[in-house]
């Protein structure tokens, strides 16, 4: 029997949670589209979202890129099919491992400090102090973190598609000998614009989720310094949980056909 409670009290937890997220959804979509707007703290958003993540998103995908290279070599190596190392790639970072690396990425990065930014102004009452002076924090707070994540994703998703295949292109040309205008041809034979533009589709709907996952859990925080910690792991746990859910489903929408 105290299985059977547990079961349910966790179930509907988890509904009150899920229930929770959605109308903190729905009130952050509609402020979007309220003005005013907040252009500066938006501008100052992508700067630190965007600008600033940069480094960490290219160093991964360069490295990923040559490791992938390093991969299809070897494995290709046993079909006598080393020639399709720059076309798969150039696939496989502009269609998965660029686009969901860098929502990772920025997800450990940026949804972490959004959420440890507004737990503590919850615990510490600075949200209810802006209510007090007529400023909606959801206004203030949120909308422009969701708008700077969502414009910015994308662009760094770009860059990481660009810096992982150019890791490819490297170790395949310095380690295993590639003729390096052969391979830029097979590189640019095989893509196709459809592969740039569903990673960066993807990158988008990433960079909502952060920035949302972020906001929420800071914003719904509250125990002092303990629920600003907690409120930080559900963060970053829940975004990038939510990214590779959300990869999968997108990925079965663009590719079924």
């Amino acid at each position: 029997m105290f299985i059977i409670t547990s079961i349910g009290r966790a179930f509907l937890n988890f509904a009150a949670q899920i229930g929770r997220l959605f109308i903190f959804t729905m009130h952050a979509l509609y402020a979007c589209v309220r003005p005013p707007l907040y252009i500066g703290l938006i501008g100052k958003q992508i700067i630190h979202i965007g600008y600033y993540s940069l480094p960490v998103v290219a160093l991964t995908s360069f490295f990923t890129g040559g490791a992938l290279a390093i991969q299809i070599y070897y494995g290709g190596n046993q079909f006598n099919s080393e020639s399709i190392v720059a076309s798969i790639v150039a696939l496989g970072i502009t269609r998965e491992l660029g686009p969901v690396l860098a929502g990772l990425m920025v997800a450990g990065r940026v949804s972490a400090a959004i959420a440890a930014e507004l737990g503590t102004m919850r615990v510490t009452e600075q949200i209810d102090a802006l209510t007090t002076l007529s400023t909606d924090p959801m206004k203030y707070l949120v909308v422009p973190r969701l708008i700077a994540a969502t414009i910015s994703m994308p662009i760094l998703a770009f860059f990481a598609d660009i810096i992982g295949v150019m890791g490819g292109f490297v170790v395949a040309t310095q380690s295993f000998g590639f003729n390096a205008a052969l391979y830029i041809q097979r590189t640019t034979d095989f893509l196709d614009f459809d592969d740039i533009s569903s990673g960066l589709i993807k990158a988008t709907a990433f960079g909502f989720i952060i920035a949302l996952m972020g906001c929420y859990n800071g914003y719904q925080s509250a125990g002092g310094a303990q629920g600003v910690g907690r409120a930080t792991t559900n963060a970053v746990v829940s975004a990038s949980i939510l990214i590779l859910a959300t990869n999968y489903i997108m990925t079965s929408l663009l590719f079924s056909s």
